[in-house]
């Protein structure tokens, strides 16, 4: 339960950006029940298969690796969550002035559920932070010895944090439609402030890893 504890914080890292930013526009789309269920859907199926595919992989790791060399592969694969962790910090810190939404982002206001779906994966799939993030998640849970289903909270809270702005329109309704587009453009200018505490603190837990082994 600790390593879970450990990395759900890192779900912040998951949607801080261009994520939690798409899934503000579809809330507030003309078919947004629709649109955010479908995008949250497309976000459930790709984290849950790059968490499940790095845990699989680094268990078999270990596996493979045997009971003698188990210390040996423990401090080779917290190297290497450690240098993951760094390049996900400095892409976060890299592209900072870069974050600004893209323009096919306007078109989000007239998104079909079909290519709502679509972005859920294509976002939480294809950014290199979220790649890293998955596989740092996923690595360090099959580290420790965790079973496979410590993941399912990781994952959950991922969709839950990306289900907020549809989840305000439901409780606030119209009043949403004001609040939204601020907390939008709060997230687009800090939201890669958020992310680099999150990885900066996991950064030295890692070290703290290496040390202690």
């Amino acid at each position: 339960m600790p390593g879970l504890l450990e990395v759900l914080p890192l779900a912040i890292v998951m949607v801080a950006g261009p994520q939690i930013i798409s899934a503000i526009f579809l809330a507030t789309s003309e078919k947004w029940g629709k649109n955010s269920a479908a995008f949250l859907v497309g976000v459930l199926l790709t984290v849950t298969f790059f968490v499940t595919v790095a845990y699989v992989v680094v268990s078999l790791l270990f596996d493979a690796a045997g009971s003698s060399n188990e210390t040996t592969t423990r401090k080779w694969l917290d190297g290497a969550i450690l240098a993951l962790l760094v390049v996900a910090g400095i892409h976060k810190y890299v592209t900072r002035k870069t974050s600004k939404p893209p323009t096919w982002m306007g078109k989000l206001e007239e998104a079909t559920p079909k290519m709502s779906f679509r972005l859920g994966v294509l976002l939480l799939g294809l950014f290199p932070t979220d790649i890293i993030t998955n596989v740092v998640v996923g690595s360090s849970l099959a580290r420790d010895d965790d079973p496979w289903f410590y993941c399912l909270p990781f994952v959950l809270v991922t969709v839950l944090l990306a289900a907020l702005p549809v989840l305000f329109v439901l409780l606030l309704g119209k009043r949403a439609e004001v609040i939204l587009p601020k907390v939008r453009d709060w997230m687009n200018t800090n939201s890669w402030i958020v992310s680099e505490v999150v990885i900066v603190f996991f950064i030295f837990m890692e070290i703290n890893n290496l040390v202690g082994s």
